[in-house]
């Protein structure tokens, strides 16, 4: 009941004195003035915690890019000795023969280099087609082959370890005296 007494004379414009001779507006203003302070450490405390998450965001895409770029850098760098063969070859006055040559040892160093990023070939001629790894160009009757084992590599697929990069291509055999039976 007394404090709905001092509400009401400080509603009234009442001085109102609390038991240690302060008054009820000091208090209050003192109360206000330490709300006010905790208010701005925290918005000061906020301001700073975004800050902080901004820097955290930004460097964290930063490291995203170097290690994109380390990437790239580290699987491009094997390929270009190869491409300097191919400007070697294609300023080559040699003759037919000469230049396949030249070819062949730099498909090879190609095959080096994928080698050694863990790319291999898809096994296709002579295997059994595999809708996993092959994809099927056409069919070739025949009697000599059993149905559906590839004959005839037209692109050659490639698999990163066990994972797949790109199908091969090729055509298969289609035994009709297997297929009835």
């Amino acid at each position: 009941m007394q404090d709905e007494t001092t509400v009401q004379a400080v509603q009234e414009g009442e001085v109102v004195t609390s038991p240690s001779g302060e008054t009820v507006q000091d208090a209050a203003q003192v109360e206000l003035e330490q709300v006010k302070g905790e208010r701005d450490q925290l918005l000061d405390r906020l301001a700073r915690l975004q800050a902080e998450f901004d820097n955290a965001r930004k460097r964290e895409a930063k490291e995203r890019q170097d290690a994109r770029d380390y990437t790239v850098s580290s699987t491009v760098e094997p390929f270009l000795s190869v491409m300097d063969n191919f400007q070697l070859a294609l300023k080559a006055d040699g003759s037919k023969e000469q230049l396949k040559s030249g070819v062949e040892l730099i498909l090879k160093q190609m095959e080096e280099v994928l080698r050694g990023l863990n790319v291999v070939a898809v096994e296709s001629v002579g295997a059994q087609f595999d809708p996993r790894v092959h994809e099927a160009l056409g069919s070739i009757e025949t009697k000599e082959f059993p149905d559906h084992q590839v004959l005839e590599e037209v692109r050659r697929g490639y698999k990163v370890r066990e994972k797949l990069l790109r199908p091969a291509l090729v055509k298969i055999a289609s035994n009709s005296a297997m297929v009835s039976e």
